[in-house]
């Protein structure tokens, strides 16, 4: 679903009194095969070479859909975006999550750095219901190599087991008990509809 600001002349300042457009696009494919699932996928890591407000989900998705090329090219199913201190922002279309060696589950901060998502916030809910240890900040690449865990979240994803970053094994190579259990806690909730 995508809604614009509606149809003008072209021109760079806002309009006033012009109706908003929407488009709304429906297909059918297969959310989360079940072997993507149960294997885990694989993520690399490249710069965030987007602009400050990441926050604003628009059709200017270059850098987006050049990371997930570049992605697809070294055989990977995802890229994590690398800021210019060595931060995970997110994925070029998911949020990024680790857990850490003891436990605590890592996601970085809501803010103009990062697409909120829908899913993410969901997947917040749901580990604080949990009792899950929990910390919102950024982490680090080496971070992510450390974890005992990562995953991802999207709306077509849900919660996706990660079992490999820039081709080394997350944990023990497979998809871990937190990830595993708040997939499935997200499709038994309200917001994945016991699919």
């Amino acid at each position: 679903m995508q809604v614009t600001r509606g149809v003008a002349p072209r021109d760079f300042k806002y309009p006033k009194g012009i109706l908003p457009t929407l488009v709304v696009t429906s297909r059918r494919f297969n959310l989360n095969p079940v072997e993507r699932v149960e294997a885990g996928v694989s993520v690399i890591t490249i710069p965030d070479i987007r602009w400050q407000r990441r926050d604003i989900k628009s059709v200017a998705l270059l850098p987006q859909c050049m990371g997930k090329q570049r992605a697809a090219e070294a055989g990977a199913y995802e890229a994590w975006m690398v800021d210019d201190s060595g931060h995970v922002t997110e994925g070029t279309s998911s949020n990024a999550w680790i857990v850490t060696a003891d436990g605590t589950l890592v996601t970085r901060h809501a803010n103009t750095n990062i697409l909120r998502g829908i899913t993410r916030m969901a997947v917040v809910g749901l580990a604080q219901e949990q009792g899950i240890g929990f910390e919102e900040r950024p982490f680090t690449v080496a971070e992510a190599y450390a974890a005992r865990e990562a995953f991802m979240t999207a709306a077509t994803n849900y919660v996706m087991p990660i079992t490999r970053i820039d081709g080394a094994p997350v944990g023990d190579g497979k998809p871990g008990p937190v990830a595993t259990g708040l997939r499935q806690a997200y499709r038994t909730s309200r917001h994945g509809g016991s699919r």
